[in-house]
């Protein structure tokens, strides 16, 4: 762990970049901005020739108000978002309330045509695919204060392979979340969330730097939104806990990066201490910022449906915001008018980590807490979620089911899913044993229009993958694993391999 000696000289240079930061805003923000719209640049036949409607001249608002998910009657108790607030009154969580009535000013066709004619611009800042829906999001932040990398507008991918051959299905979809900035779904909240810091910074408000806890994207989306901002940036990690590959992104950002020995319940523990007591914004899932960033990609899979809504959808869920932040975007669409009806969620957790799974077999009667035990879906290897009443929420009223996925299960999904040209994190095997699962009860059927969510790229998992397919996992049989063939450098020695390949696979 870090001596106070460096934080301390951290804590300084960060006050002195911090007075500075005011009157050098302006002029960043335009070499910033003009960086990111080259790089962004979407080619003519990507961009999106609909005539757009004409923008809503209307101030919309948005305030924290307590999240409360035993009633919706109004409450008296709100904040601004201006305001650095975590809980509230009581305690409790918080959430953004947006102003509906003013929304509902605009029809849900209205709607529907202003996000889609923004699909692909290269307008400021429009092209993300976050802040094309900036009404919705944060819509009194100044656009020069907003941090973007063009996040978002990721691939949904036709699983038809998998579909067909694995579970008979043939309307299979990935969302690949994890095609993003930093390689995780964690770039659509944090772009938010550090967006809103760069305002309240320059309206001189004490913040020194944005700290987090991280089992690995949580950091590494941090770090490099705030580098690009030159906003210092403060991450705790349970040590050896994460993959390298998650490790080195904060690192490589500029981050200053704890290494603690403890799990991520425990850096969760310690960051809500230090944020309270120093000049630090908490950039956890806590922070119902990042829920609004995080809720597009639900909005974002209804507009690549052409505005249908598909049966299913399926997210790992860990810290358990993002199963919230899905039913938040579904269910803002269909009171705006712009679907008639929600998905069906369904939140699937490692064996190994599964306090909400638990507490759903209980018929919701029982919910304990529990000490996280290792898995390959590291980044959901949390035994005490912060957002257990926001998902129980979400699923109770998406008619929403949580299954689980043992160690094996899930990388023999992980394994399978690749072999028909994917490359998955763990995270999305978790989610794919559950629609295995499911499928095999009948519970969701042939025809289901599905979506399982991807929330990592595989890239940042590449060691469990190699261990999977060296056979080199304790107590786990591997049975998909397609381990390299070790053979001599002549060519009668070659042929004889292959010959046995080809004769083996039925292609000779």
């Amino acid at each position: 762990m870090a001596s106070s000696q460096p934080f301390n000289s951290f804590l300084s240079s960060s006050l002195l970049i911090m007075n500075s930061h005011s009157t050098s805003a302006a002029h960043h923000h335009q070499h910033r901005t003009s960086k990111l719209v080259t790089k962004c640049t979407a080619t003519p036949s990507t961009v999106n020739t609909v005539s757009p409607p004409p923008p809503p001249r209307i101030n919309f608002s948005t305030k924290y108000i307590p999240f409360n998910s035993s009633t919706n009657t109004p409450t008296t108790e709100s904040y601004s978002l201006d305001e650095i607030v975590y809980r509230s009154r009581a305690g409790g969580l918080l959430d953004i309330q947006h102003d509906m009535k003013a929304l509902k000013q605009f029809d849900g066709e209205y709607w529907k045509t202003l996000f889609d004619s923004r699909v692909g611009t290269t307008k400021w800042p429009y092209g993300s695919g976050v802040w094309s829906k900036k009404e919705w999001v944060l819509p009194e932040i100044d656009n020069d204060d907003i941090v973007s990398a063009f996040e978002g507008n990721s691939n949904l991918f036709w699983a038809e392979r998998f579909g067909k051959k694995f579970l008979g299905m043939n309307d299979l979809w990935v969302k690949n979340c994890g095609i993003s900035h930093t390689g995780s779904f964690k770039d659509l909240g944090m772009t938010v969330l550090v967006s809103q810091v760069n305002r309240l910074r320059k309206m001189n408000i004490p913040l020194v730097g944005v700290g987090c806890a991280s089992t690995g994207d949580t950091s590494a989306a941090l770090s490099a939104y705030c580098a690009a901002a030159n906003i210092p940036s403060i991450v705790f990690l349970p040590a050896n806990k994460i993959s390298m590959a998650q490790l080195v992104q904060p690192i490589a950002n500029g981050a200053f990066v704890l290494s603690i020995d403890t799990d991520f319940d425990g850096c969760m523990k310690l960051i809500r201490e230090v944020t309270a007591e120093l000049p630090i914004y908490l950039a956890n899932s806590l922070n119902s910022l990042r829920l609004e960033g995080q809720k597009t990609a639900a909005i974002e899979i209804l507009q690549q449906f052409d505005w249908n809504v598909p049966d299913w959808v399926i997210v790992p869920g860990g810290n358990l915001g993002n199963i919230y932040a899905f039913y938040k975007g579904f269910k803002m669409c269909q009171e705006l008018g712009l679907v008639d009806r929600i998905p069906s969620l369904v939140c699937a957790q490692a064996a190994n980590a599964n306090p909400l799974y638990l507490y759903f077999k209980s018929g919701w009667k029982e919910y304990r807490p529990l000490k996280a035990s290792t898995t390959f879906a590291s980044a959901i290897q949390i035994g005490d979620p912060v957002s257990i009443d926001r998902a129980v929420y979400a699923l109770k009223n998406s008619n929403g089911i949580v299954e689980e996925a043992t160690e094996e299960e899930l990388m023999d999904a992980m394994a399978l899913a690749d072999s028909t040209g994917m490359f998955i994190c763990p995270h999305t095997g978790v989610a794919l044993t559950a629609l295995i699962k499911l499928r095999d009860s009948g519970i969701i059927g042939p025809t289901d229009k599905t979506v399982v969510v991807s929330t990592a790229h595989g890239l940042k998992f590449t060691q469990s993958k190699i261990d999977y397919h060296s056979r080199e996992i304790k107590h786990m049989a591997c049975q998909y694993a397609n381990p390299t063939v070790q053979v001599k450098a002549d060519f009668g020695s070659v042929v004889d391999v292959l010959k046995k390949y080809l004769s083996n696979t039925g292609l000779h």
